[in-house]
């Protein structure tokens, strides 16, 4: 082949390599991935997460075993009946016997049957704070969980995009050396980067696929099918206020409003310990039949039985040695340590909350450079190259690393919009989190 027709090949050939890197020639088909189904929406998983949940119906039950622990608080105790037998001679068992039948009841003075119920009716307020707790905690770890399988969809299609364009740098530069444009040295680079691009990409589908199944098992359907996730992390960025976000943190938390709870729990169980210190009342009758004989007493009834005769019993516990002093101290030092816990959770909220915020912050302002200053410049030094190829300027690994930049920018500023989302939903939600996570119970005291 003489020199001008080694020159108008070349030219031919990068005419070729210009409409491949600008997407308008493709040798292969793009990799589908992700389904190409039915759309799922987050309303969609946060409908069903409502229903299939497993906690959900832990935290109704425990609200009911709540309710059952209150009323059986208040119920009256049972009486006793039974039968007796006194005075029974076995050489004359019919003759000085006396048997009949008695009710014995206690009767709870100083109200502290009210006193319990009250101590209930407190934990059932905090059994129905957790109950809507958990279902932020599963509403806000769905909508994370969305943004994130929605970002990692993102990514696999990032991923998918490069490694093709990889392979069909490989194949370009394969062609290239054919024609004695490129060295060997080109050859293995865009071969390595190819190799990378591919490892990328099954990075990215498996964290894909693990975060889908996170997802569903989170809905509580873990045989869900993969689909294709509806919209676009980018739309409608949340913007924050830090002052009003804390302020009402500080007022609505559901951690605050549990312990603020738990100590009105800790002051009833006090009232209802300082109660226990009134007597209670006791009370015996009955009715019975007695065979001993009277006395010569009156000349009328010599001889005859005494027949039938009624008892009545009534009395108190005496409260000497026993006042309930230690079970006071100990329900007073319980609402102090309660007390000290309400405290104690509200500067936790306060450290998380700074802390959350901060990444928000972080996220935000990561979100904002990528977008307005770090892709589009990416994007500019791409397209530089390329007219530098296509001019016979730029050398074609000079436009693949440029590319591969370009991809990579866009992978930092998906990361780091499903961040600023995930941070933005646990600060309206309240901080809460671990949509899974066992429902905690209500410390009760032993002697309820």
């Amino acid at each position: 082949m003489n020199p001008k027709a080694l020159i108008i090949h070349a030219f031919a050939l990068l005419f070729l390599l210009s409409a491949t890197a600008l997407g308008q020639v493709v040798s292969e088909p793009r990799r589908e991935v992700i389904p190409t189904g039915p759309v799922m929406k987050l309303d969609d998983f946060e409908a069903m997460a409502l229903q299939r949940n497993p906690t959900l119906a832990q935290a109704d039950a425990a609200i009911r075993a709540a309710e059952g622990r209150q009323r059986q608080a208040g119920l009256f105790p049972n009486p006793v009946a039974g039968y007796f037998l006194e005075e029974l001679a076995f050489r004359s068992p019919g003759e000085t016997a006396e048997q009949g039948a008695f009710i014995e009841q206690t009767i709870p003075l100083g109200g502290k049957l009210g006193k319990a119920r009250n101590v209930f009716a407190r934990e059932r307020d905090q059994v129905v704070i957790q109950a809507e707790a958990q279902r932020l905690r599963i509403t806000n770890s769905i909508r994370m969980l969305y943004f994130e399988t929605l970002g990692a969809q993102r990514l696999v299609e990032l991923r998918a995009d490069l490694s093709q364009l990889a392979r069909e740098a490989v194949a370009i530069t394969r062609e290239l050396a054919n024609v004695g444009q490129a060295d060997r040295p080109d050859q293995l680079e865009i071969e390595i980067e190819a190799e990378r691009a591919e490892i990328e990409f099954l990075n990215a589908q498996n964290d894909w696929t693990r975060a889908w199944q996170t997802l569903a098992a989170m809905v509580g359907n873990p045989a869900l099918p993969a689909a294709r996730l509806a919209g676009n992390p980018e739309d409608d960025l949340p913007l924050l206020n830090e002052t009003q976000l804390l302020d009402t943190l500080l007022q609505q938390s559901p951690d605050l409003r549990v312990a603020a709870a738990g100590v009105e729990r800790a002051r009833a169980i006090v009232v209802r310990e300082r109660a226990e210190r009134v007597p209670d009342l006791f009370l015996r009758g009955g009715l019975g039949y007695s065979y001993e004989r009277f006395e010569p007493v009156s000349p009328a009834l010599v001889g005859q039985r005494k027949g039938l005769q009624g008892r009545l019993e009534v009395g108190v516990n005496v409260p000497i040695f026993n006042r309930n002093q230690g079970g006071i101290a100990a329900a007073e030092a319980e609402l102090a340590i309660a007390e000290r816990d309400l405290e104690r959770m509200n500067l936790e909220l306060r450290t998380r909350f700074a802390g959350g915020f901060r990444e928000y912050r972080n996220a935000q302002q990561l979100v904002q450079r990528y977008r307005t200053q770090v892709i589009p410049r990416a994007r500019e030094a791409y397209q530089m190259y390329l007219t530098n190829f296509r001019q016979m300027a730029a050398a074609y690994p000079q436009v693949l690393i440029a590319q591969r930049t370009l991809f990579q920018v866009e992978v930092e500023y998906v990361r780091a919009l499903v961040q600023l989302r995930e941070r933005a939903i646990g600060l309206r939600g309240f901080l809460l989190d671990g949509g899974l996570d066992p429902i905690r119970g209500v410390e009760r005291n032993e002697r309820q």
